[in-house]
């Protein structure tokens, strides 16, 4: 039984020790990673993504637009060759997705 008993407080010592020591870690690395997220330097870089981002998102809409389409022609095809079922409920989720690329660019610009 007092085995027993040691075991457990030495848990209990363990664990008291190691989340104190875990936190202060934790806390160190924590100030190190926000030091270098608010150098002026990484700041640069990460206005220069938002800014290509910003550029290129338009560009990718309209090509996932275009794809889109693409499936849709070819689900068109398809459903005149096999089976009309399935080539309707396909050509809908196209559309719907190709929608969807519209409504994103149209926010993006600002225009409806």
């Amino acid at each position: 039984m007092r085995g027993k008993i040691l075991f457990v407080f030495g848990l209990a010592l363990g664990y008291v020790l190691g989340t104190r020591a875990g936190r202060e870690r934790y806390e160190q690395i924590k100030a190190g990673a926000e030091k270098v997220w608010l150098d002026p330097r990484v700041q640069r870089q990460v206005n220069t993504v938002e800014e290509f981002v910003k550029d290129k998102a338009p560009d990718l809409a309209a090509k996932a637009t275009s794809a889109a389409m693409k499936v849709v022609s070819t689900v068109r095809e398809v459903k005149e060759e096999k089976g009309p079922e399935l080539a309707d409920k396909a050509a809908a989720a196209a559309k719907k997705v190709a929608a969807s690329g519209r409504k994103t660019k149209a926010k993006r610009t600002g225009t409806s």
